[in-house]
């Protein structure tokens, strides 16, 4: 599992990218009531704001980690967004994107970086 500085995650299995928020991210928001997950078929180019997570806190754009197409999105989400606060990192996925570039990966954080870089907010 790999992450971002804005608190995305991503695990990639062959070319394909699973993707959501970091359990920190998570917590930060509070409590999650609804969540928008990108459209299957959907071209993402790295950085890009592909979903939108809402809390009693804030709503917030989620990013893509990665460039690609979205092949799956967890549209279980909408029925039960709090599963984003119960398993962040886990069930509470957003999409997953059939990676273009798989070299972008390298450029993101491992657990121990990012929990380093946690520290440093």
């Amino acid at each position: 599992m790999k992450f971002t500085k804005d608190h995305e995650w991503v695990k990639l299995d062959g070319d394909v990218a699973t993707v959501g928020i970091s359990k920190h991210a998570a917590d930060q928001l509070g409590d999650v009531v609804f969540v928008e997950v990108p459209e299957i078929g959907k071209t993402v180019g790295k950085g890009d704001s592909f979903a939108v997570v809402e809390s009693v806190k804030a709503a917030s754009d989620v990013y893509a980690p990665v460039s690609g197409e979205v092949v799956e999105a967890n549209d279980a989400l909408s029925g039960a967004p709090e599963t984003v606060n119960a398993d962040a990192e886990g069930e509470g996925w957003f999409a997953k994107i059939k990676v273009s570039d798989a070299s972008q990966i390298e450029g993101l954080m491992d657990r121990a970086a990012y929990d380093a870089f946690l520290a440093t907010l």
